[in-house]
């Protein structure tokens, strides 16, 4: 065996030359060797992790040369997790295509030097470049490998050492229990060994009969030696990098193809492989079966893309962390399906529930309304088991515990809303909106149907789900449902109650119920999949819902910044119950008020000294503006920010010189969502609801009323503040787009040209109300 350490010249100190990515330290607890984990969750445990590159990561496109930008990311991200405490290895390809590059760089300047002497010219002819044999490349690109290794982790402050292995080295007990002690004392020194075949005396590859049980496996690549490796020192991860995104059914690039996302051993039968990599000497199948060798050692592995990650372009701390990347090699089948297989499902399940009728929708929605007032002791048990465990866990804010809580008087409004939108939604998909007639016996509709797969994610609030279930049961949409840890136990009620009622038409699987253990980044990843995001929940949730979700429309908004507004023309007792209401009656809602602006004539007046009053004795936190703080010689506390979403019974106060001024204050601290004026004067009204442009602008009245119930819609999915699509409450109509039927008899583009027999006539043809294709 031959082993050089290449020391760097500073040991690990805690200062970083250069910036990396924070991430947590790492806890890790002890993990008997031999069984490897079940759930990529797990994999933040992992504290010995292999990282083998493969010849496409490292190398560029033309084969000579490193990839020098992969290999910094690379080099970063390892550098980020030996810092946190684990101890990292690498098996690398790259040292046939680094001396490549320079055996060509000295064959084409021996060349013009001779070619120079002879001819005596400047001119040179072409110059050709004989095949360089590939164990001379590896001779002449090992030691300028490794050198620029070192260079890159030193500027970390981590040591490497390189070791290069022969298939011989594993045969030979001894050697192999050198290398073994060899590779133990680095990672005790905390330093990141560097691993690979000694390709300048290894012989060229042949078939043989590697990989046939757990003590025999034939290092021929560097697939193979990665696996060797992590099971010889009892590795816990194994990260396998090569440049396709992971293990598919079949050749990735046919029209078929998915990506595996878990695999498990007996899976083999249900793939096709297709061709190796553009260089190397390993394939798909190789990685899979040195994958599978490991596992059965004890060893997690995961197949990703390292050439374009996708996620945050930090493919190893991604996969580390947990996060959907790759194909995770799992021993551990899950009891139910996948959230793909119920997205799958969903969809099927949902074209069905569109082509049903009307009618049999709005059975399905009144049987659900049943079903609520029917078990609603069974889902109040339910929902008082998590709020125990919600209080005791000691997590959860009380504005979060308020937004768990369900009551007999809460389902006894869903059932109502409910029945409400079984009779409303029976004009729903199928209406036509327009119809033109194109040309004679050429007929043009315009109808409404489903916009497809929906996912909603939620936090706390279990009324949601029945909810938003009736909501796509009456726009015939597939959906996701995706709640909060802390309501558990209702979700899971309420989601039988809710396929109960869809099984009367047999479409129960067209709403399916998340209960994976799947992370909301990677469900915002299944842009092929999933048509349409709604968050529900904090402002932070839906961001992060907003930042995840690249390829698929977010329908939300990420904050509730309420302003009521009072005039100087307010009635007083208007303003106090308007005022009240919009911040007393439900705190944690997101069209509860936060901003209060108050005209400056109005301080020092009794109606404000009445407010202040009426705030106090609701046990209403006040927090001054800067403005209204500049007016008081002892101010509650100053507003750290206006924008400020407080959720509970806290909110802040602040002066504005008139109508105007509060309508630029809105739109400068507003979340677009609700605002409210106070004032008996209908001009300065009507102006205030001209110009403020939030989803929802209200006159003498409590911004509360802005829900979909309240309106009328029956139920809502959410409130958006998006400028497209739909706005404000989002009930049916929001979830519904459209689509174009043209029935012709034989009509061709030809027939409309110069030379053709017809003319366009495009004449609108009325629609009758209630009008169904």
């Amino acid at each position: 065996m031959f082993a050089r350490l290449a020391l760097c010249s500073r040991l690990q100190s805690n200062v970083h030359p250069v910036s990396i990515r924070e991430f947590s330290q790492a806890k890790f607890f002890p993990r008997p060797h031999g069984k490897s984990f079940a759930h990529r969750s797990e994999l933040k445990q992992a504290k010995r992790i292999v990282v083998k590159l493969g010849s496409a990561v490292v190398t560029r496109g033309d084969e000579c040369g490193l990839a020098l930008g992969r290999l910094a990311s690379i080099v970063e991200q390892v550098a980020v997790l030996q810092n946190q405490g684990r101890e990292m290895m690498i098996v690398t390809s790259g040292a046939v295509a680094f001396g490549k590059q320079r055996l060509r760089h000295e064959i084409l300047l021996s060349q013009s030097v001779r070619q120079a002497l002879h001819s005596g010219q400047n001119q040179l002819k072409e110059m050709s470049v004989p095949v360089l044999e590939a164990r001379a490349c590896a001779a002449a690109g090992q030691s300028g490998l490794m050198a620029l290794y070192e260079a890159m982790f030193t500027q970390y402050s981590t040591c490497t050492a390189q070791i290069l292995v022969t298939n011989l080295d594993f045969h030979d007990e001894q050697k192999r229990r050198n290398l073994n002690s060899t590779l133990h004392e680095l990672l005790r020194m905390n330093i990141v060994p560097i691993i690979n075949t000694n390709d300048a005396v290894v012989p060229p590859p042949v078939p043989n009969s590697d990989l046939q049980g757990v003590n025999v496996i034939s290092i021929k690549d560097n697939d193979s030696l990665a696996a060797r490796l992590a099971v010889e020192m009892k590795a816990d991860l194994l990260i396998a990098l090569s440049d396709v995104e992971g293990l598919y059914d079949s050749p990735p690039g046919t029209d078929d193809a998915k990506l595996i996302d878990i695999f498990y051993p007996g899976d083999q039968q249900s793939i096709t492989y297709g061709t190796k990599s553009r260089v190397g000497i390993g394939g798909m199948e190789a990685k899979v079966k040195a994958a599978l060798w490991a596992l059965q050692g004890g060893t997690s592995v995961v197949i990703a893309n390292g050439t374009y990650p996708k996620v945050t372009g930090h493919v190893i701390t991604d996969i580390v962390e947990g996060k959907k990347v790759g194909t995770f090699f799992s021993e551990v089948k899950p009891a139910g399906p996948t959230v793909e297989q119920q997205t799958e499902m969903a969809r099927h399940a949902g074209r069905a529930l569109a082509s049903l009728l009307p009618e049999q929708r709005g059975e399905i929605i009144c049987c659900l309304a049943e079903l609520l007032t029917e078990k609603k002791e069974e889902i109040l048990n339910a929902n008082k088991r998590d709020m125990e465990l919600a209080t005791a866990s000691g997590r959860f804010s009380q504005s979060l515990i308020n937004r768990l809580s369900l009551s007999t008087s809460k389902l006894n409004s869903l059932a109502i809303g409910l029945r409400q939108l079984a009779v409303s939604s029976r004009e729903s998909v199928g209406r036509v909106l327009r119809r033109t007639r194109v040309a004679n016996n050429l007929e043009l509709e315009q109808i409404t149907v489903p916009i497809g797969v929906l996912l909603v994610i939620f936090e706390s609030r279990p009324d949601c789900l029945p909810q938003v279930s009736a909501l796509a049961i009456a726009s015939g949409n597939a959906l996701l449902l995706k709640g909060g840890k802390e309501a558990s136990n209702t979700n899971r009620i309420l989601h039988q109650l809710t396929q109960e009622a869809l099984s009367i038409h047999g479409v129960s699987d067209a709403i399916q119920l998340v209960s994976t253990r799947e992370e909301v980044e990677d469900l915002c990843r299944l842009d092929k999949m999933i048509d349409l995001i709604i968050p529900r929940g904090s402002s932070q949730l839906v961001r992060d819902i907003q930042r995840a979700a690249k390829g698929i429309p977010v329908l939300g908004h990420s904050e509730g910044v309420c302003h009521v507004y009072v005039d100087q023309d307010a009635s007083i007792d208007k303003a106090i119950d308007v005022v009240r209401d919009s911040k007393c009656d439900y705190p944690a809602a997101c069209n509860a008020m936060e901003t209060l602006l108050i005209h400056r004539d109005l301080l020092r007046t009794p109606m404000f000294d009445q407010i202040i009053d009426m705030l106090r004795t609701e046990h209403v936190k006040i927090h001054a503006g800067p403005r209204f703080a500049s007016y008081l010689t002892f101010s509650p506390s100053e507003v750290k920010s206006l924008r400020t979403e407080y959720g509970d019974l806290e909110c802040c106060i602040e002066v504005v010189d008139s109508m105007q001024d509060a309508v630029d204050h809105i739109h400068k601290y507003g979340s677009s969502h609700t605002d409210v004026i106070i004032t008996e004067n209908e001009e300065t009204a009507e102006q205030f609801l001209q110009q403020v442009d939030s989803a929802c602008v209200f006159w003498n009245s409590s911004s509360r009323f802005a829900d979909g119930y309240r309106f009328g819609l029956g139920a809502e999915v959410g409130i958006s503040t998006a400028r497209i699509h739909a706005r404000g409450p989002v009930g049916l109509e929001g979830l519904l787009t459209t689509k174009w039927v043209l029935r012709g008899e034989g009509h061709t583009v030809a027939d409309f040209s110069e030379q053709g027999s017809m003319k366009y006539l495009h004449e609108n043809i009325p629609v009758p109300q209630g009008s169904f294709s």
